[in-house]
């Protein structure tokens, strides 16, 4: 659970956000940045943290008042190997390493649900945590660093499946799914689709980002709505979206047991009451209608 050490909102003197050219880096540094606060977003292309300088070129540009959001990886699509995971780890103690050098007042590490045992079916912040693979296991490691890095200032967010118009991993569902609809290609499901996840539209965690920042959040969430549909729904539901384009939706013969993943959002709850998650019916025609606006200017899609 999140347990918050500043009675009234209070947002940071300034954001450094570590990973800000990404597909949750950019939306989190957008959404910061549309609040009016001040960022430093610094991408791949201004800090490479596998660098030899990474952690002394990062301390220079530290403040102690700072916050920082860390969202800097490379991705499952990049590898799931014992090289991409070690790569991953080098950035983390880069990071780390400049803290120490220069320490700061808060950060938020966004992570993965894949922290969990991948049999769990039912999630909650006390769950054991259990990897089934080197990007689970990745992120877990990470957070005992930052943990370590930064003592009890620091919160750990684990987001379920996310989804939103810069998404380039293309991974099975919701961004797949759209990416298929909009070039009239079949949707090929595993097995016939029948396993429920819960889907977050981008733009609900760089809020909940946001959240953590101005409340100065300790601790571990899930970001998860605590409605998991089944991807044979969410390839409707992606169809829909368009308006109906007709495309058709193919299940396969399952190779793997099915297997369902829920999460209690009580904490969630506690931690923010006011906040309200978009539901994927309405963030599906979100992202559609964010991407065909970007056609429409003229702009990269």
């Amino acid at each position: 659970m999140l347990k918050h050490s500043h009675a009234s909102p209070t947002p940071p003197a300034r954001t450094v956000v570590v990973g800000a050219r990404g597909f949750v880096g950019r939306r989190v540094t957008r959404t910061l940045e549309q609040c009016g606060w001040p960022v430093l977003a610094l991408g791949s292309d201004s800090l490479d943290l596998l660098a030899d300088d990474a952690a002394a070129r990062l301390a220079e540009q530290l403040r102690p008042d700072d916050a920082m959001v860390f969202v800097s990886a490379l991705t499952p699509d990049r590898g799931r190997d014992i090289a991409t995971f070690m790569k991953n780890l080098t950035m983390a103690e880069a990071a780390c390493r400049a803290l120490a050098a220069q320490p700061i007042r808060h950060l938020v590490y966004i992570g993965s649900d894949a922290v969990y045992p991948d049999a769990e079916s039912r999630i909650v912040e006390t769950t054991p945590c259990h990897p089934g693979g080197f990007h689970g296991m990745m992120h877990l490691a990470r957070e005992l660093m930052f943990q370590t890095a930064m003592g009890p200032a620091t919160a750990l967010l684990r987001p379920s499946l996310l989804y939103g118009a810069d998404d380039t991993h293309n991974g099975y569902g919701p961004n797949r799914f759209r990416r298929q609809v909009e070039k009239g290609e079949t949707i090929t499901l595993f097995g016939g689709g029948e396993e429920c996840r819960d889907h977050v539209l981008v733009d609900d965690l760089a809020t909940i980002v946001r959240l953590c920042l101005e409340h100065g959040s300790q601790g571990v969430l899930n970001v998860a709505t605590g409605r998991s549909l089944s991807f044979h729904y969410v390839a409707e539901l992606a169809i829909a979206a368009s308006g109906g384009q007709p495309v058709e939706i193919r299940p396969t013969p399952r190779n793997n047991p099915i297997i369902h993943r829920h999460f209690d959002i009580i904490s969630a709850i506690k931690a923010f009451p006011g906040f309200a998650w978009t539901a994927p019916e309405e963030g599906f025609v979100t992202v559609w209608r964010e991407l065909e606006g970007r056609r429409a200017a003229g702009g990269e899609v």
